[in-house]
């Protein structure tokens, strides 16, 4: 059984991929062996029905996993909308049971298994005939822990703040919080970092400038 942690972020374009890849390329550089899965991923581009630019492609390239993108996703489209809306475009319907089954198909290959959610922690995947099924409900279903992606700038402890009370009044639990798009030189920014451990009481286990290629966690996140 591998140890999980599941991605989410304060919002859409946050950099959920861009950090889920520097993690899992330093847990990999470091010797663990470490995975990856995108349940649901939207605004891909494909060629015969083969991923040829998305953002499992992007982490599997840059972590060096091996392993076929395709093989680290359950559902993908080509729209970029959210999850819900673009499998009911496509007259689909998002299965968990088969999102479970192949997170755990997966997973038998790794000891840690990092998760990429799509949007933000209140996406929806299920809104049909009175269901509202969240990705929320799904890293429950997981049973995982959360990392919680935040900016780093301007309105930050706003969206960071709403995202860890959601999380907690769900019964999910965070092991951290990591700041991209960090400016070390900010004193804005720098406060932000203060205010944000302090108003929550949770860590920020990093900080990520703009187009660092490496991570420095600050303690392990993949707790059992």
């Amino acid at each position: 059984m591998s140890k999980n942690i599941f991605i989410t972020a304060t919002g859409t374009d946050v950099g959920k991929t861009y950090i889920s890849a520097l993690i899992v390329k330093k847990m990999r550089e470091e010797g663990y062996n470490c995975g990856y899965f995108k349940p649901v991923l939207s605004g891909v581009e494909h060629q015969n029905g083969k991923l040829m630019v998305s953002d499992c492609n992007y982490v599997v390239d840059t972590a060096k996993i091996p392993a076929n993108a395709d093989d680290c996703v359950s559902y993908w489209w080509q729209e970029a909308v959210s999850p819900h809306l673009a499998a009911e475009r496509m007259n689909e319907e998002i299965k968990i049971e088969k999102i479970r089954k192949d997170f755990e198909e997966a997973s038998k290959k790794y000891d840690y298994m990092l998760i990429e959610g799509a949007g933000g922690i209140t996406c929806p995947l299920r809104l049909q005939n009175g269901e509202k099924y969240l990705l929320k409900d799904l890293i429950k279903e997981l049973g995982a822990s959360v990392i919680i992606v935040a900016d780093g700038g301007l309105g930050t402890i706003n969206s960071t703040l709403l995202t860890v009370e959601y999380a907690r009044n769900n019964g999910i639990k965070i092991n951290g919080i990591i700041l991209n798009n960090f400016n070390p030189e900010s004193f804005m920014q720098q406060d932000n970092l203060k205010q944000i451990e302090y108003l929550t009481g949770i860590k920020v286990v990093a900080t990520v400038e703009k187009g660092q290629k490496d991570i420095k966690l600050l303690e392990n996140l993949f707790e059992v």
